[in-house]
């Protein structure tokens, strides 16, 4: 799969009493130790807070063996991970099997198709979820349930704050949704039951919907797109080649969904917004001490493209705004698109503040010799004991006017949290959201964008934040590092 960081590289790990020696083996662990020790070398050289942990500090140890019981304190890797991430991470991850986690980046994964928020009730620990789309081809596809559909239980018991991931999360692959309708304003269960079952190897195309409206005489695009898979970029691509032939002069690019993804997709799409201006910096990398002076500036700097990864020619809009959906479920790349554009666009954020994750990530696995990056043609070099993989927070990415802090998300201009009893149908142009933004457009307030939301509150997790893909922000740029 083309998505996958390769990063070609001559670094050794540091660190005193278990560091490698001159012919780049590192240190000799016992046999269930083999994962904690891939992780903690890991860590220790490409994490971006490596010197804010002290227990990932070059001169930790002293001894192998001070080392060895270090990596023993956890006999979970899942838990020994996550005792060495910096306080402030909330990002990093690790997974037990490293083909999953590398799928899943390519929007291949084992889902009914059901992509849903869940929401707590105001007065209680009950919880009650609500349909934001159908993933085509999946078993929810073949179902009476579709957006906008409110559900509070499963299996017969009512969802609740404790128990909502066992139900609906934790390997149960077949469940049945006890729905729910409202009624006084009030979200009430109805009788209805609807069975779903998880297919494995289900694919996504993030390319949701694109639409154009002609609405008094101005052309307007519109764009679900729902995570930066770039086996996807040409489908991208092509529904800005259709906005080109409709003579589109403004998009709403709705994001409200987008847990974000590949580094390289978010440039792509941005060009496909702004242009293919090439000698415009969309970003720079900012990576720990140990990385960042080894990298050129031309390593570090991205700029705006002008054909895709295949080669081809990109459709660009060349706008000079965007009206961009975004809601707290929105994230990295998605938040780099808008971060990236500000410079140059003027960027019309609609919906709620964002996620806040500024920070890339790279795959990690049990290959020493290619310093543990994950290169999906050096498979057969990955310890074919240690299924483990871990995708860790390892930089920033930085605006053309240098600006990168927004860990607490990016703030609306124009407020707007979804209503979960009117949420309308993606791609409708009553639906609130767009509704709202072609207010903006055209300046004619309707019925639906001055309507008093039914019922609203704060998300409190959705589907996608239980997918090994989640928030994830995954550099894909071939980098060559050579030890200075």
């Amino acid at each position: 799969m083309k998505k996958y960081v390769m990063l070609f590289l001559g670094l050794g790990i540091l660190a005193t009493g278990c560091s490698k020696n001159d012919d780049d083996s590192g240190p000799d662990v016992a046999d269930n130790l083999v994962v904690q020790n891939f992780m903690w070398q890991a860590m220790n050289q490409w994490y971006f807070w490596q010197e804010e942990v002290p227990n990932l500090a070059d001169n930790r140890f002293a001894t192998t063996a001070d080392y060895e019981a270090f990596l023993a304190t956890e006999s979970d890797p899942a838990d020994f991970f996550n005792s060495i991430l910096f306080t402030e991470d909330r990002f990093s991850r690790s997974s037990d099997n490293f083909s999953e986690l590398v799928q899943s980046f390519a929007g291949i994964s084992k889902s009914n198709g059901l992509e849903f928020g869940l929401v707590r009730f105001a007065d209680s620990d009950d919880v009650f979820g609500y349909v934001r789309y159908i993933i085509p081809n999946s078993d929810a596809a073949t179902k009476a349930i579709q957006r906008g559909d409110l559900f509070t239980g499963v299996d017969g018991q009512t969802l609740t704050v404790d128990n909502f991931r066992d139900l609906l999360f934790e390997g149960n692959d077949t469940y049945t949704l006890n729905m729910a309708d409202i009624y006084n304003n009030t979200i009430t269960p109805n009788g209805v039951e609807v069975e779903l079952t998880k297919m494995e190897g289900l694919t996504e195309n993030p390319v949701f919907l694109d639409k154009t409206f002609n609405i008094n005489g101005q052309i307007i695009g519109y764009l679900v797109y729902n995570g930066f898979t770039n086996e996807f970029d040409e489908d991208l691509n092509a529904a800005f080649e259709r906005f080109k032939a409709a003579g589109v002069t403004d998009l709403v690019l709705d994001m409200r969904y987008n847990p974000g993804g590949s580094v390289n997709s978010s440039r792509l799409l941005s060009s496909m917004i702004y242009g293919t201006r090439t000698n415009d910096l969309y970003l720079r990398q900012r990576w720990n001490s140990k990385i960042q002076g080894q990298l050129s500036s031309a390593q570090l700097e991205d700029f705006f493209a002008a054909t895709t990864g295949a080669g081809t020619a990109i459709n660009t809009l060349e706008l000079s705004r965007v009206y961009i959906l975004a809601t707290n479920s929105s994230a990295s790349a998605s938040e780099l698109v808008m971060n990236g554009l500000d410079p140059y666009v003027n960027v019309i954020h609609i919906g709620e503040t964002t996620r806040g994750k500024n920070e890339f990530s790279i795959t990690m696995v049990d290959d020493e010799s290619n310093d543990y990056i994950y290169n999906s043609n050096r498979e057969g070099n990955i310890n074919s004991e240690n299924s483990w993989a871990i995708q860790p927070l390892v930089g920033r990415n930085e605006n053309a006017n240098g600006f990168f802090d927004y860990t607490d998300g990016l703030a609306p201009d124009i407020e707007l949290a979804e209503d979960f009893g009117n949420l309308g149908m993606l791609g409708d142009e009553n639906e609130p959201l767009l509704a709202r933004a072609i207010q903006e457009i055209t300046g004619v307030t309707t019925k639906t964008s001055a309507r008093t939301p039914i019922i609203s509150g704060k998300v409190m997790t959705d589907s996608k934040m239980f997918t090994l893909l989640k928030d994830n922000m995954f550099l894909d740029k071939p980098l060559s590092i050579k030890v200075q």
